[in-house]
């Protein structure tokens, strides 16, 4: 109970300081809409898209994994100038835990995160897209696994660089390949046989799979254990490693 009372007021705290920029919500939540509204309508051309079911099934989950990707997986920007300026040092003579600094900013990650889902699968309800309440619901949560990984992730990658000259070109190299070998945008299922089997090694690709699966009701499949699975996975390893990085930091 301590600890989630602790975890609770450092999420609080970063809370308030992003409701400090208003610019930021604002663009936060009118980018993804964007992308909805205008590269969706450039892919109603490609009928399927390789995969049965109408081209908004294919292309929202897409969107959704993009937000996690580019939203919490970049939110180690934030924490390096913390880190540069001693407030995460003050912080950690504190009697808070490790797991509270981490999660604290990571729920907030993922709450942002969650909000931009939500908006973006009703503006997608508006343009065209068929899903059920559940299958949208067992979405989200896989969203919101894949958005606890990469936030944990970035943030222990922020700390331990402690320079956005270092961590700036590893994200934006690491993210492009990433989100081209997912099938974010398109499915892999239109690639050619060398880059869809490329495509496997790349985890997100069973995410972004899983989760069109389940916008369009097919819920007992291979593609969704999958994707549940190496979810839960990265989920887990994840904030193992940010643990390991934020006690190590501090040893």
């Amino acid at each position: 109970m301590q600890t989630l009372r602790e975890t609770l007021l450092v999420f609080e705290n970063q809370l308030r300081f992003t409701f400090r920029y208003k610019i930021t919500i604002v663009m936060g939540l009118v980018q993804p809409v964007l992308y909805l509204l205008l590269f969706g309508p450039l892919l109603t051309g490609l009928g399927d898209m390789g995969r049965p079911g109408d081209t908004w099934q294919t292309f929202v989950p897409g969107v959704l994994v993009y937000l996690a990707l580019f939203g919490a997986g970049f939110c180690g920007f934030g924490i390096i100038a913390d880190v540069r300026s001693g407030v995460i040092e003050r912080l950690r003579v504190t009697p808070v835990s490790r797991f509270a600094l981490l999660m604290g900013r990571v729920v907030r990650e993922v709450t942002v995160l969650l909000v931009q889902s939500v908006i973006i699968v009703t503006v997608g309800l508006l343009l065209g897209l068929r899903a059920n309440l559940l299958g949208i619901l067992a979405a989200l949560v896989l969203v919101v696994l894949l958005g606890i990984a990469l936030a944990s992730l970035s943030l222990s990658l922020g700390v331990a660089l402690k320079s956005e000259d270092q961590f700036a070109p590893l994200l934006t190299s690491a993210t492009l390949p990433v989100m081209l070998l997912a099938g974010i945008l398109l499915p892999m299922s239109l690639a050619p046989t060398w880059l869809d089997v490329l495509s496997h090694f790349n985890p997100l690709r069973y995410v972004v799979d899983a989760i069109r699966d389940l916008f369009a009701d097919h819920f007992a499949t291979w593609a969704v254990l999958e994707g549940s699975v190496v979810a839960v996975a990265l989920a887990v390893v994840c904030v193992a490693v940010g643990m390991r990085t934020f006690a190590k930091e501090n040893a």
